[in-house]
């Protein structure tokens, strides 16, 4: 009855199984049901140890040492085959057994009622004046986010190994932020109003986005999304007009940077938005996340490129990868296979280099972080614009 399968259980009592429901009654009152067993498990071994001492005593009277024979073999019996077999058959085989047991616990329970409510209320009384709460019903246990990573692992033989480790990354979305997923500030394409006329038309035609942010003056000043589907019209006229294309803007839609991933994702299904600008406590653009980094989390990447030939990661022939220091850490494990570390808070190649060494280093310099030997390659405007890491099955190999 402990050992059974609480999910296959609630599975079977969806599909209307009677003995599921039963069980399901039984484990809901646990105390009682507890206590019924151990009543009946006590009185069948104190009732068969008073008959074994009748039998032995009429058969050889007052003898100790039949009597100590009687008792030991009695004991040895008990063990065997009242505890230990059926014990670790039950604990094999829950389900097989707790079906069938519950329509002789249920009676019992009734029968064993009186005797159980007094031994449950003075044990009851007992924890309470230890101050140890208890749970009776154990189907309102609630379970953990870790809990639930726990059973997605366990089952690994049931799941193909791909929709298990979508179902672990949408357990995860609880606890990772947009910030670590977001692309940098740096990184993202955006168009400046003020631009000329010229500028912001060929910039819009070798767009690869659908979605463009659109700022004023300084790239952190926002003032508008432009979708492309819209743009055609105005680039029919010979000049194109900052003002119409002004008129053409989406109301920029703005994201704390701790937002969980998951909560996001509801954000973005509710407001039909696929595009969010993710900013700080003090509203200072931190970067942009949209609905396609998301679901890269949890389902992997789109594109059909190889990850190890696009622009930030160009695999070499020695089987190093020559890569951009404002790669995320998550996207370089996720589609490199590294392990790089992610619980120092650095979000970046750049940002875990610059946390190592605690310094500015110099285009050569060699480190080691989590077991992959790392070279910077390039430094630029203070940080690492290109690094070199060898995976660290490679540099075993070698």
């Amino acid at each position: 009855m402990m050992a059974i399968n609480r999910y296959r259980l609630n599975s079977l009592i969806r599909k209307g199984n009677r003995s599921a429901k039963l069980v399901n009654r039984l484990l809901g009152q646990i105390d009682k049901l507890l206590g019924s067993i151990l009543l009946g498990n006590t009185l069948v071994n104190v009732a068969a140890a008073a008959i074994a001492n009748i039998i032995i005593l009429r058969l050889f009277g007052q003898n100790d040492l039949a009597i100590l024979l009687g008792t030991l073999t009695l004991t040895f019996v008990i063990v065997v085959f009242s505890e230990i077999m059926p014990k670790i058959i039950a604990a094999s085989h829950p389900e097989r057994i707790a079906m069938p047991a519950s329509y002789v616990l249920t009676p019992l329970i009734t029968l064993f009622h009186p005797v159980v409510t007094v031994a449950t209320a003075l044990v009851k009384s007992m924890l309470w004046l230890l101050r140890i709460k208890i749970e009776t019903d154990q189907s309102k246990q609630k379970m953990s986010l870790e809990e639930l990573r726990g059973l997605v692992l366990d089952a690994e033989h049931f799941l193909p190994r791909k929709h298990q480790k979508m179902l672990l990354n949408l357990v995860d979305l609880e606890r990772i932020t947009v910030n670590d997923v977001m692309i940098p500030r740096n990184q993202i394409e955006a168009l400046d109003i003020n631009a000329t006329p010229d500028e912001l038309r060929q910039q819009i035609i070798t767009s690869h986005h659908t979605l463009l942010p659109v700022y004023a003056d300084t790239p952190g000043n926002i003032i508008g999304i432009l979708h492309l589907k819209r743009v055609p019209a105005l680039l029919q006229d010979t000049t194109l007009d900052p003002e119409h294309l002004r008129e053409t803007l989406y109301e920029p839609y703005f994201i704390p940077s701790d937002t969980p991933l998951l909560r996001q994702l509801q954000n973005f299904q509710e407001r039909q938005a696929r595009l969010g600008l993710v900013v700080d406590e003090y509203g200072e653009l931190l970067g942009l996340v949209t609905l396609e980094n998301i679901l890269e989390e949890i389902v992997g990447e789109f594109t059909t490129q190889s990850p190890t030939q696009t622009g930030k990661f160009l695999r070499q022939d020695d089987g190093s990868f020559l890569l951009e220091g404002g790669s995320s850490l998550r996207e370089l494990n996720r589609k490199l296979g590294l392990h790089l570390p992610l619980e120092s808070g650095a979000k970046t190649l750049n940002g875990l280099i610059l946390e190592h060494l605690e310094d500015i280093p110099e285009a050569g310099t060699s480190l080691k972080i989590a077991d992959y030997p790392i070279e910077i390659i390039q430094i630029q405007d203070r940080s690492v614009k290109v690094a070199r890491i060898f995976p660290a099955q490679a540099n075993s190999k070698s």
